[in-house]
């Protein structure tokens, strides 16, 4: 059973290595490769420098465009199992190997690490709450399917996500669109209570204004997706 660490990283040349650490400490059977997204600041150098497994794209693909990078080194390298995990140190490793156990247990396809499930650790800003609930009752709207934390960047991929994934990832603010498109492709998935922490350094790419145009985007592509989806079934 091989399982792969995917890290998109954009500057996060002082976060980095701690999350490494992490990983090392608290799942050692898991690999782990560190997608660096064109940084501007010293991430690559630091990678190198402590012998860290990183693919260094020439030109900055935004998160969506990261993730996809480590889901096609994921399908090309026969990989089991790929779960995303930010390299600014709000996601906790020791949860990775409950995670696996759980998505084989189940047979998920697709398992989100959730921090509102038992409202354990840093919940996030109440800005970014409402956002979340927006997003789960559209989701559970548009597809059945109940995500308490859809906008979760902790998401772990089974063979068949990675290679959906692998061949096509939203760009921008990609975690509710994918997961609207997972479920509609017949994928299974669940959720998994997590406990997420607060950044330590660096700022969110999300502010006040930008989470406006995140909402109004992401709105438009899941129903797209949706209803682009249910044009496909119907031919």
């Amino acid at each position: 059973m091989k399982s792969l660490v995917i890290i998109p990283a954009y500057n996060e040349e002082k976060s980095i290595l701690r999350t490494i650490e992490d990983i090392r400490s608290n799942a050692a059977d898991f690999d782990y490769v560190v997608i660096n997204d064109c940084s501007t600041d010293g991430t690559l150098s630091v990678c190198r420098k402590a012998g860290i497994p990183v693919l260094s794209l020439p030109v900055n693909l935004g998160i969506g465009g990261a993730v996809q990078t480590g889901y096609l080194y994921a399908l090309k390298n026969d990989y089991d199992i790929a779960v995303q995990f930010d390299g600014d140190g709000q996601h906790d490793a020791a949860f990775l190997v409950q995670m696996r156990d759980k998505l084989l247990k189940d047979e998920a396809d697709l398992l989100i690490g959730s921090r509102f499930i038992t409202g354990e650790g840093f919940q996030s800003s109440s800005l970014r709450r409402f956002g979340i609930r927006y997003f789960d009752g559209l989701i559970r709207f548009m597809t059945g399917v109940k995500v308490k934390d859809p906008t979760s960047g902790m998401r772990m991929a089974g063979r068949r996500a990675i290679a959906m994934f692998a061949g096509s990832y939203p760009k921008d603010y990609p975690e509710p669109e994918s997961l609207v498109a997972a479920v509609q492709a017949g994928l299974k998935v669940e959720e998994y209570p997590v406990v997420m922490r607060e950044r330590k350094e660096g700022v969110s790419s999300i502010s006040p204004i930008r989470s406006v145009y995140y909402m109004i985007k992401v709105t438009l592509a899941i129903f797209v997706e949706r209803f682009r989806r249910k044009e496909y079934q119907n031919t």
